[in-house]
């Protein structure tokens, strides 16, 4: 009770307690600060180390992605590249073992691609790069008789109203016109003539744009031969028919004056004259059977 009754005591044990007391709030909001601030620092180490680590993984899945797209784009390029050299070489195989020629004419009207039989056709080492006018030059088509009399007012068929080769691939290469199929009279640059017999179609894109023209070149030199002998055998024919009738119908008005004469020496020269005319007719029947046996021989050599 004596220390309590001390006021200068109390007041200092007042002092004491509150200075206690301050200490240990004081000490326990050290320690809250202390953990607050380690708390905060794992948050951020964490925090820095994703924020750090996150984008380097999204690269190089990114990288390993675009590496994997450019390595199936490389296989499909390289798949195409291959489909289309099995493709050009097909087609390269197929044009080289046609015995029909090809040429192709491209929009500019000259040859972009040919093939051997082509080349042998019409007598050229090398089509590429040449127009229609410096292979077939002057070479007329050959038109039908009636159309050939339709095309001249005298029904003649002049020269002026002749046909070039070129016009007809021309036509179908500048004008769009349908596909055609001529004949004409080519002769090679070493001066060989031939007959060849053509067709001229149009090669259309996709998008029905004109790529250029392509010609199928036959040569019909031998199939003409062998018309023009049979056009002259059925001449021959025709001539000797007349011959024989002509022959026959002179033995028949000399059989018949033979007949009715009662002259000796007319009689004598009517045989005379039947023997001539009868060996006439017998050299003449020779010589077509002659004749016919040869270019029977002619034609059968030229189908071997």
């Amino acid at each position: 009770m004596s220390i309590l009754a001390n006021p200068v005591l109390l007041r200092a044990m007042v002092v004491l307690l509150c200075a206690g007391s301050a200490f240990l709030v004081g000490l326990l909001f050290i320690r809250m600060l202390r953990k607050n601030i380690a708390e905060e620092g794992n948050l951020a180490t964490n925090a820095s180390t994703s924020l750090e680590t996150l984008p380097l993984h999204l690269y190089n899945t990114v990288i390993q992605q675009l590496k994997q797209q450019k390595h199936e784009l490389q296989v499909q390029s390289q798949a195409e590249q291959h489909r289309a050299r099995i493709s050009d070489n097909f087609s390269q195989a197929v044009l080289s073992n046609l015995s029909c020629g090809v040429l192709v004419f491209a929009t500019n009207g000259l040859v972009k691609t040919s093939n051997r039989a082509a080349k042998e056709i019409l007598g050229f080492a090398s089509t590429t790069g040449m127009g229609a006018e410096d292979i077939f030059r002057y070479a007329v088509v050959r038109a039908s008789q009636s159309a050939a009399a339709d095309a001249a007012p005298d029904g003649s068929g002049n020269e002026a109203d002749a046909v070039l080769l070129t016009e007809e691939i021309s036509a179908v290469l500048s004008e769009g016109s349908q596909r055609r199929e001529v004949e004409a009279e080519y002769e090679t640059p070493a001066g060989e003539k031939r007959f060849i017999a053509l067709t001229i179609s149009a090669v259309p894109a996709v998008d029905g744009s004109l790529l250029g023209v392509a010609c199928l070149i036959n040569d019909r030199t031998e199939m003409e031969e062998m018309r023009c002998q049979q056009e002259l055998q059925s001449e021959l024919s025709a001539e000797m028919a007349l011959q024989l009738r002509n022959s026959l119908t002179t033995i028949s008005g000399y059989a018949l004056q033979l007949a009715d004469s009662r002259d000796a020496d007319l009689a004598k020269q009517l045989a005379i004259d039947i023997a001539h005319e009868a060996a006439q007719l017998d050299h003449s029947i020779g010589g077509f059977l002659n004749r016919k046996r040869s270019a029977e021989g002619v034609a059968a050599g030229s189908t071997f």
